[in-house]
């Protein structure tokens, strides 16, 4: 069954909000068979609407619509959809309940706004919107479907995992399909296409290989469309394992793993613990820690110490060293790794120190020079990157590079 996203809001359209909606749909979607062919954002007009619909259900069957479900006048979402496929509207009782129950808890007085969220399309289907006061609506006409999701992110993704999925699942629209991620850090997607080139050249039919690179790291997924007569999970189990025999360095874990994951889990088993000390990546390294549920197990916390001053007083970094090597420099990313398991007590530290930019650079240490340092008091192991001249790629590099080369140092001394 193939499928288009459509996201409504002038908003999107000049900057003021990014559509991570599509992108997150698209991964659901994909997840259930369902092939998206086409993305499209527009703004709140009416006619636009229209013919946008008009165009996507030339090439798919099924649209699935964010956005424009508010109170305010600028939410023309619901009535355009009924004058498109000419329903009349009606008033929903249940929905009136409901968002009286939301208000009335919260000591908020309802508006008479609040009431024109409550008119519906006659013949919709509502989809059940625990997150806030708007429901989402599945509407068909024929062999046509249109879904009509809230914009916001957090109500979205809860209509689509308590409500939406079930249905497509029992409607039958879904395919039966099967996926496998390999989570791999510390090469790029030409190498590892090379190394396992000629398994991609035989695989199976309804078997399919794809790269998803992001900073440093890259997912390959291995996907299979159900053929008949075959054990699809068995076949793309089999072809996992024949790629992993040959990108076993590089894999940091399998479907939702991540490096903090990943190095949650060996500490964890070891029951051992980690801090953080940074300088240019401001608390950016712990940030992707914490992002992690469950990291708290074995990570402590972190010491951002950004000037002389502070690498000096919390982390005991010689000044004689910062004189004579700078901040940027492998004998003060050293120091700051001991004296940042010296102030927290931890089992291992690791340090970040370099010159991000744009400015700040010399000719002997450009900007995007950046040392980093992790290990214990008996092992630390130290690496110079030379980055770019962009300032937040500096940072999200520097951060990630650091994690790989930890998780690789905890690695070697199983």
């Amino acid at each position: 069954m193939k499928a288009s996203i459509l996201t409504i809001g002038t908003e999107l359209l000049i900057g003021q909000v990014i559509d991570t909606n599509s992108a997150w749909l698209g991964e659901q979607l994909n997840a259930l068979g369902i092939e998206i062919i086409e993305k499209r954002s527009v703004a709140d007009k009416d006619q636009m609407i229209k013919d946008t619909l008009n165009q996507l259900f030339e090439k798919c069957n099924i649209v699935l619509i964010t956005g424009g479900l508010g109170p305010t006048n600028d939410d023309i979402t619901k009535k355009t959809l009924a004058a498109y496929w000419n329903r009349d509207m009606y008033f929903d009782e249940k929905t009136y309940e409901k968002i009286s129950q939301y208000f009335k808890q919260r000591n908020i007085p309802m508006q008479e706004a609040h009431k024109e969220q409550c008119y519906m399309p006659k013949g919709v289907t509502l989809l059940a919107n625990n997150m806030g006061t708007a429901p989402g609506m599945w509407l068909e006409d024929g062999d046509k479907i249109i879904v009509s999701m809230p914009g916001v992110p957090s109500e979205m993704k809860y209509i689509f995992e308590n409500d939406l999925r079930k249905k497509f699942e029992d409607s039958k629209i879904a395919a039966q399909i099967f996926h496998r991620t390999i989570h791999t850090a510390g090469t790029g997607e030409t190498v590892l296409a090379t190394l396992i080139q000629d398994i991609e050249e035989n695989l199976p039919k309804g078997i399919a290989i794809a790269y998803l690179p992001s900073v440093a790291q890259v997912r390959v997924r291995i996907s299979g469309i159900a053929q008949e007569g075959s054990n699809l999970r068995e076949e793309v189990l089999k072809i996992s394992t024949q790629i992993e025999e040959r990108i076993q360095k590089y894999i940091i874990g399998f479907d939702g793993a991540t490096l903090a994951s990943s190095i949650r889990e060996i500490l964890k088993e070891r029951g051992e613990n980690l801090t953080v000390a940074e300088s240019c990546t401001g608390g950016y390294l712990s940030h992707l820690l914490v992002q992690t549920p469950g990291i708290s197990q074995v990570y402590d916390g972190s010491i951002t110490a950004y000037s002389y001053a502070l690498k000096q007083s919390l982390l005991g970094v010689d000044g004689e060293t910062l004189k004579e090597n700078g901040a940027v420099s492998e004998e003060v990313v050293e120091q700051m790794v001991l004296g940042c398991i010296e102030a927290t007590k931890s089992t291992y530290a690791i340090s970040i120190s370099g010159i991000a930019g744009p400015g700040g650079g010399t000719p002997d240490k450009p900007v995007g020079t950046v040392w980093v340092a992790c290990g214990n008091k008996d092992k630390i192991r130290t690496k110079k990157l030379k980055l770019t001249k962009n300032r937040d790629m500096n940072i999200k590099y520097s951060a990630i590079l650091a994690l790989i080369l930890f998780r690789r140092l905890l690695v070697e001394e199983n």
